[in-house]
């Protein structure tokens, strides 16, 4: 961990700004831009000022940077991107993706995915990574250059290998299970929470519906006049700090939902380790069907129906010159099948023992994370109860005034 990247620079996204360009059909398309700033760590340890690079992303360059590490690094949870437009909003909310506060809250995530990605101990190791941070101009260029579209395995061949494969790994099993309970927990904890805040975002209205009356009925009732004005006050300024309230908890809502969207990184793991166990499997049984053919052809006898069975009937066996060509052919495909199916075999325990680990960190971090979060979730919401406590206390007092 000490020779992760984040441990050398620091990485903010300071800014984002609306802008207008062309797309890739010529079209006029409004858009924003993140602003990624890095600064070297050494120097300021060492009481230097080191000057911030600083260079403009789009969402879209981030979305090309996490596909690349997906292919890329098949055995990491790599770390999500956060959503590119809102969901789980309690309706008063807007689910725009233009609009200001769903996009200061998604430069945070997009800087919270750089910093997850730099303190990585294999992602944060990557070049394409540290262009990405650090070379604005042809890094598009220089991922598509590595053909890593390539190398992306097709969801109709995922798919297959999902249902075809005969002996999956059953850590691989249970760790499907894990991401889809995670997904289907965190998923109702933000429903739920969405509708607690309508439920007090209509509380907080209320009080604000008390200020109104209670500053109305000072006009008519002058003996308790300042008394119901400074109950009044008190509500009112209680009802106003509704929308920076759900605003921060909005803030631990994204939180969760990075969690959320990990659950499909999970996913992404078992899936590559489907296409290689079939893959794997494949390669066994057709090197087991060239043993056949080459035992078949050195006896003379044909062990289960075939249409080269039915053909050899017909029309007679090969001479032994043939024979020997196609059993001598055959050897040296058993050969090449038996150094790929041990090749597979190596690589296949290699991927497991590097994505376990890195399952095992991930496990770690969202204990923590999950952790950390409800804890200050749970926070703020006993410090807005004492709130309210305090101005129902105050209005007491103004009552008992009068």
């Amino acid at each position: 961990m000490e020779d992760c990247l984040s441990k050398k620079i620091e990485i903010t996204v300071s800014e984002a700004e609306k802008r207008t360009g062309r797309n890739a059909m010529n079209m006029q398309e409004t858009y924003t831009a993140y602003l990624i700033e890095t600064r070297a760590v050494e120097s300021q340890n060492e009481g230097q000022c080191s000057p911030v690079d600083s260079l403009w992303r789009r969402y879209s360059e981030f979305e090309l940077l996490r596909n690349y590490l997906l292919v890329t690094f098949p055995h990491i949870v790599v770390p999500p991107l956060p959503e590119k437009r809102a969901d789980f909003v309690w309706h008063k909310l807007s689910a725009d993706n233009m609009d200001p506060d769903f996009v200061e809250r998604r430069r945070i995530g997009l800087e919270n995915f750089l910093l997850r990605v730099a303190s990585h101990p294999v992602l944060c190791r990557d070049n394409i990574f540290y262009s990405f941070l650090t070379q604005e101009s042809g890094w598009k260029e220089m991922v598509n250059e590595t053909g890593f579209q390539l190398k992306a395995d097709s969801r109709l061949k995922a798919l297959n290998a999902t249902f075809r494969v005969k002996n999956p790994d059953k850590r691989f099993t249970e760790l499907k299970h894990y991401s889809d309970e995670l997904q289907s927990v965190i998923s109702h904890l933000l429903r739920v929470r969405a509708r607690v805040a309508d439920r007090l975002y209509g509380v907080y209205k209320v009080h604000g519906n008390y200020g109104r009356v209670f500053s109305e009925w000072s006009a008519i009732e002058k003996e308790m006049g300042d008394g119901l004005q400074s109950a009044g006050h008190h509500m009112d300024v209680y009802a106003a700090s509704i929308d920076d309230i759900l605003e921060e908890e909005e803030h631990y809502a994204d939180q969760l939902k990075e969690y959320l969207f990990y659950a499909e990184a999970l996913r992404a793991v078992c899936r590559k380790h489907e296409l290689m166990q079939y893959d794997l499997e494949m390669a066994a049984q057709d090197l087991t069907s060239k043993k056949q053919q080459c035992e078949e052809l050195a006896t003379g006898t044909v062990r289960t129906f075939s249409l080269k069975g039915m053909t050899s009937k017909l029309f007679g066996q090969e001479n032994p010159e043939q024979r020997e060509a196609k059993i001598k052919v055959l050897e040296e495909q058993i050969q090449e099948g038996e150094e790929q199916l041990k090749s597979k075999n190596l690589e296949g325990r290699d991927f497991v023992k590097s994505a376990w680990a890195d399952i095992e960190r991930f496990k770690e971090q969202k204990n923590h994370d999950l952790k950390e979060a409800l804890i200050s979730y749970a926070v703020m919401q006993i410090s807005m109860c004492k709130k309210g406590i305090q101005v129902w206390t105050n209005a007491k007092e103004c009552f008992s005034k009068m």
